[in-house]
């Protein structure tokens, strides 16, 4: 649904996406890392028709940025991370405003304006003033607003930042709504945490270099080498699990801290359950066996250097 081909961007002497290669297929949630200034909102606005490319072009629904912008901008909802709300119009005024912009027939607005309110939990302010609304309120407003025409892919920037801890998960769970009703997303942001939760692709891009795209497990599993499984053993029983396991030809590596040890197996070990099966073999008692989870902050602190433009 999105692919990006040898795009380069540069402003006087500010290279801000260099050589910029990337495809999303359709139901992906990619999630688009990088510090302020590596090249995440220049990419987006190219995708949104908004930026020509110095080099490259780009492809979005099937359609070409440069040469069909009109037929990508009915297949694409493009949310920036600065929007502006129109003061002194009602909440239904504002989102029939972007239906008629978008050509959507005044008879079919007043259903699809129902729709999109209610997706976004928004139905009851439907007659209330957008002025008047809560960041929150306001952040969903502008989702409804990019969802009126029905759009294929979303480019969502930033648009969690500013939002509340609740106000943050409502989104959350609002995104995962959007990928079970097929829509692909391009979502850029600064809270990894919540990434790791509803992304399943993401590209992490540093200076307007991507440096790594693909599946989350699949650069978790790269850049760590293996697969890590923590393991908590009753006292008493911390050396000789330590020992077992460094012991077993199958195990790379074993780390101890208390009671808490860290297995690490290569990738191509189909099943970690056999942790559990070696402490049973070995009369280890153990409170607690789990796979550890993908840690976006450490792949992207590994992943980057910290320098800006």
């Amino acid at each position: 649904m999105i692919e990006i081909h040898a795009v380069t961007k540069i402003y006087k002497d500010l290279t801000a996406v260099k050589n910029l290669n990337l495809k999303i297929n359709k139901g992906d949630i990619f999630g688009f890392i990088g510090p302020n200034g590596a090249g995440k909102t220049t990419t987006i606005k190219i995708l949104a028709t908004l930026l020509k490319p110095t080099q490259g072009y780009a492809m979005v629904g099937g359609y070409n940025v440069l040469t069909q912008p009109d037929d990508v901008k009915r297949v694409m909802g493009y949310m920036p991370d600065n929007f502006g709300v129109y003061d002194d119009m009602k909440v239904w005024e504002y989102l029939d405003f972007f239906a008629a912009a978008y050509k959507i027939e005044k008879a079919k607005r007043k259903q699809i304006i129902d729709d999109v309110l209610a997706l976004t939990d928004l139905s009851e302010k439907k007659d209330a003033m957008v002025d008047a609304l809560s960041r929150g309120m306001k952040q969903r407003l502008c989702l409804a607003k990019t969802l009126v025409h029905d759009p294929q892919v979303l480019l969502l920037d930033e648009p969690a930042s500013g939002l509340d801890p609740r106000a943050r998960i409502e989104l959350r769970e609002l995104l995962k709504e959007l990928r079970n009703m097929g829509k692909t997303i391009l979502i850029s942001s600064h809270i990894l945490t919540e990434l790791a939760d509803f992304c399943n692709t993401i590209g992490i891009i540093e200076r307007g270099e991507l440096l790594y795209s693909g599946d989350i497990q699949a650069i978790t599993d790269k850049l760590r080498g293996g697969k890590v499984v923590e393991v908590k053993v009753k006292e008493g029983f911390e050396q000789k699990a330590e020992e077992v396991f460094m012991n077993d030809k199958r195990v790379q590596k074993v780390e101890r801290e208390g009671n808490e040890i860290r297995v690490y197996f290569p990738l191509d070990l189909e099943d970690t359950s056999i942790v559990t099966d070696i402490m049973v073999e070995n009369g280890i008692k153990f409170t607690s066996v789990k796979e550890l989870e993908i840690d976006l902050e450490d792949v992207f602190m590994q992943v980057t250097k910290g320098i800006v433009q």
